[in-house]
């Protein structure tokens, strides 16, 4: 049988992996040299696998190219969090660096449910990781060829079942790490030994490519089960944790251009009982390992395994490597992929304050200190955070006597505001321009206005107090998710995105190509016209993107691997 690695020669990355020593390429000697702010063409690979990106400020770039400057190399460390839960010490820790080292002063929460520091410049690396070790938390293998922070439903009204199920999130984390000690060699200053480094798991090379393990409770898809490679449904009676079903080959990056390349929908392999989750999840991952595409990385996506080798040729090799049998999957369904905002009580009588922050990013705004605010709840808060797979924050675990002092405090900081619309807490858009090297239009910097004229329709037509799933992405990557949205923008160039509709409000629709390479004015008059419509013409209840389905607007996409680009 021909599997998905036998394609031709080596990508290049290949290369850089195999002559690493495990991860370590030159970076600790790259540290030292001062003449540049930035990584030498591997290093700028390797650190990827430590949690960092190199990046600079694209808006000053020319500026400092016509003082004979080279761009402001700086990275972006992405720390690991498995279910993005945090403590007070740990976020009074990040807040302080964010002030004292980073070039925006501000904590960016994430769509892979943890934070990311921008801005940190070369002298300050090695004590950004030193300090976040001091409080338990570090950056390995949230970048690069392998399984990257594991997501699990912000669920914290179901509490015992959220426990369980984080508990496990965390496992499956720990176990498929890098077992190499080349993080604690390079940033903890970890003591150097003749390397007898072993990958059993990942390999000597690490994975073909990127690879995203979530773990959701239902009716809850808040992680957006069919953006990651792997995912745990987890099924429950009488509110323990049972077992999960088993999806896999989930995806969204794309390249412009390149038919070859597209969304795709997971595949439920099945059930298995919880006690199997890490047998499960380790042959998932050897399987990709071991077929994966490594010849062509736009195609080295544990997806397009499942399209070269078939989706139950690869479920059987995981059953064999596993000693596992899937059982047939057990019902579930998912009702909403929202945030919560506002107090919940959990089912432990402890009380949980989901908060909205726009983008995610954390920074004290003029009538919003969102930075200070988190940072004098942080002092007193006796629970912990929990950062949200839609870029928001939970103030999780409050006493019902400690909630008049938290409330207070998100009031006073802008945290908690009335009158968010839920247009805005429906919208989301990854980081793009001026930092993502990536980015071909603007995201973050442009959803503000981007839902402000969403509102405006949905008011013109009669509909505001609805929300539609509205995303924008800076590039074809998938950062923002907008190839799981019911309106997904994706950026093409300066002011121009393809639009994508027809997604459906609980993420388990692929959104089609609307239209190409259009600007925001053509974008907001043709989204002006399908609102007008469905408020007139839709049934009770129904959704925008299942409207434009029933109205044949637009066709749904069956099977992305061959009907995506019709």
């Amino acid at each position: 049988m021909s599997t998905g690695n036998n394609h031709g020669k080596p990508s290049p990355n290949e290369r850089i992996k195999g002559d690493s020593n495990f991860l370590r390429g030159t970076i600790a000697e790259d540290l030292k040299d001062n003449v540049t702010g930035g990584f030498g063409p591997d290093n700028f690979q390797l650190i990827r696998f430590h949690g960092m990106y190199q990046q600079d400020d694209r808006d000053i770039r020319a500026e400092r190219a016509k003082q004979k400057l080279e761009p402001l190399h700086n990275v972006m460390l992405r720390a690991r969090l498995p279910g993005g839960i945090i403590n007070p010490e740990q976020w009074l820790a990040i807040d302080k660096f964010a002030d004292d080292y980073s070039l925006y002063g501000s904590i960016r929460l994430t769509t892979r449910q943890t934070f990311q520091f921008h801005g940190v410049l070369k002298p300050n690396i090695k004590l950004m990781h030193q300090t976040l070790n001091k409080v338990g938390i570090d950056s390995i293998a949230t970048a690069g060829d392998v399984n990257r922070n594991v997501l699990c439903t912000s669920n914290p009204y179901q509490s015992e079942l959220h426990q369980e199920a984080y508990d496990w999130a965390k496992k499956i984390s720990e176990h498929l790490l890098p077992k190499t000690r080349a993080y604690a060699e390079i940033w903890l200053d970890g003591e150097k030994l003749e390397t007898t480094d072993q990958e059993p798991i990942l390999g000597e090379k690490y994975l073909p490519r990127k690879f995203k393990t979530t773990v959701a409770i239902p009716p809850q898809n808040d992680v957006d089960v069919h953006a990651n490679d792997l995912s745990f449904i987890a099924i429950a009676e009488n509110g323990k944790l049972v077992g999960f079903n088993v999806l896999v080959g989930g995806g969204l990056a794309m390249t412009h251009g390149d038919s070859e390349t597209y969304p795709r929908q997971a595949d439920n392999f099945g059930y298995i009982s919880k006690e199997d989750t890490l047998k499960v999840a380790e042959a998932v991952v050897t399987t990709q390992r071991d077929w994966g595409n490594r010849s062509n990385r736009k195609n080295a996506k544990t997806k397009y395994t499942l399209e070269a080798v078939g989706v139950e040729v690869f479920k059987a090799e995981v059953e064999r490597r596993a000693g596992v049998n899937f059982a047939e999957p057990q019902p579930f369904e998912f009702t909403a992929r929202g945030d919560r905002i506002g107090w919940v009580e959990g089912i432990d009588g402890k009380h949980h304050l989901t908060v909205f922050i726009e983008n995610g990013r954390i920074l004290d705004f003029e009538g919003a200190t969102l930075k200070t605010g988190c940072a004098e709840i942080a002092k007193v808060h006796k629970g912990d955070f929990r950062i949200t797979a839609n870029q928001n924050l939970i103030i999780a675990g409050v006493a019902t006597e400690d909630k008049a002092q938290i409330e207070q405090l998100a009031r006073q900081h802008g945290l908690l505001q009335d009158g968010v619309s839920p247009q805005k807490k429906a919208s989301m858009a990854c980081v793009s321009l001026p930092t993502c090297p990536l980015a071909m239009a603007e995201a973050e910097r442009y959803l503000p206005e981007a839902v402000e004229r969403l509102e405006t329709i949905l008011k013109k037509h009669g509909v505001a107090e609805e929300e539609i799933i509205f995303r924008i992405t800076g590039c074809p990557n998938g950062c923002g998710r907008a190839m799981l949205a019911e309106i997904g923008l994706v950026g093409k160039g300066p002011g121009k995105y393809n639009l994508h509709l027809g997604g459906d409000y609980t993420g388990t629709r692929i959104p089609r190509m609307y239209k190409e390479n259009i600007s925001e004015d053509e974008i907001f008059a043709d989204i002006d016209l399908l609102v007008g419509r469905w408020a007139k013409e839709r049934n009770d209840d129904e959704r925008f993107g299942d409207f434009l389905i029933r109205a044949d607007v637009i066709k749904p996409v069956i099977d992305p691997a061959r009907d995506f680009y019709d």
